[in-house]
């Protein structure tokens, strides 16, 4: 067994067929579009132990984590099993982060890694994939649902506008629709680039900056951040809000998040369309994963699985 496998997982790259056994664990590497392997997992749905199931008739849930966490980090152990009880689960560690390769660019490119997540969640054989990420993360969910949309009845995917270089990959989600979601959770997102109004991102901003605090990143974070700054600026978070409608998207945001106040996610609600996002300010939460108590991830587990398994 591979190091860091559990008992009852695999461990291996995943060739592009569909697998349809989805009552037993995964461990697995996932290839992203610009080639960095990302280890990944899945859980069936802790309430049907040992049976099979239909997938496509239930949804999954695909889970982004923030800044510094990674598949095994008992934050996002505690989430996913929370939202194991309503749904089959998947984790996975973001570029830089855990056991996955390359480095984290903070947002940009790990918009390809959950891309190859929830395509992944497809050849399992689920028609139904809701995402939910946690600060980074969540930035990361909002900007993958406005890049990579569902088909609008032509059998294409429907390519957002603007620059095609919004991930470093020109055109990688123009033509498919496998790697779109069917409901979006954001959870302590930020709304915009570049944010120091806050002790805890002015000093986020020092170790992901210079030499210096990406040594201590790396060492100390247990995450490798990429040296090289963003070139051009990828699509922001409240910008890609009023691309993801008719996808459903729910914003979670608590009342005492140090890192992000209370403006980023009723920035992020104002950009949607009326009607196209619900917005939950939670009181006495704080950020991201950490933070969330069972009640909430509960709630929010609830709201996906409703949201994502209505029909087509």
């Amino acid at each position: 067994m591979a190091p860091g496998a559990e008992a009852g997982t695999e461990r291996r790259r995943v060739p592009p067929v569909t697998r349809r056994n989805t009552s037993v664990p995964r461990r697995v590497t996932l290839l992203t579009a610009d080639g960095v392997s990302i280890e990944a997992a899945y859980a069936p749905r802790a309430t049907a132990p040992g049976t099979a199931g239909d997938p496509s008739a239930e949804p999954v849930i695909v889970v982004a984590h923030g800044f510094t966490g990674a598949l095994e980090r008992p934050a996002l152990r505690r989430a996913a099993e929370t939202f194991g009880q309503r749904a089959a689960v998947i984790t996975f560690s973001f570029r830089g982060h855990g056991r996955s390769g390359g480095r984290s660019t903070i947002g940009d490119l790990e918009v390809l890694d959950l891309a190859a997540a929830v395509r992944w969640a497809r050849q399992l054989g689920h028609r139904r994939v809701a995402t939910v990420g946690f600060s980074m993360g969540g930035s990361v969910v909002l900007r993958h649902a406005a890049l990579h949309r569902n088909g609008d009845g032509t059998g294409g995917a429907r390519p957002a506008p603007g620059p095609a270089r919004d991930l470093g990959h020109g055109a990688e989600h123009e033509g498919r629709t496998d790697a779109h979601s069917d409901a979006v959770v954001a959870v302590s997102a930020p709304s915009r680039w570049y944010y120091r109004g806050t002790a805890p991102m002015r000093r986020l901003h020092w170790v992901v900056s210079g030499p210096t605090g990406r040594l201590v990143s790396r060492y100390g974070l247990g995450t490798r951040v990429a040296a090289r700054r963003w070139d051009p600026v990828p699509l922001s978070p409240v910008a890609a809000v009023p691309l993801i409608a008719p996808t459903p998207l729910l914003i979670v945001h608590g009342d005492r998040d140090a890192y992000f106040p209370l403006d980023h996610p009723r920035m992020l609600a104002a950009a949607a369309a009326p009607g196209a996002a619900e917005l939950w300010l939670e009181p006495g939460f704080g950020h991201a994963e950490a933070a969330a108590d069972a009640a909430l991830l509960d709630r929010i587990a609830a709201w996906a699985v409703r949201t994502a398994a209505v029909p087509d």
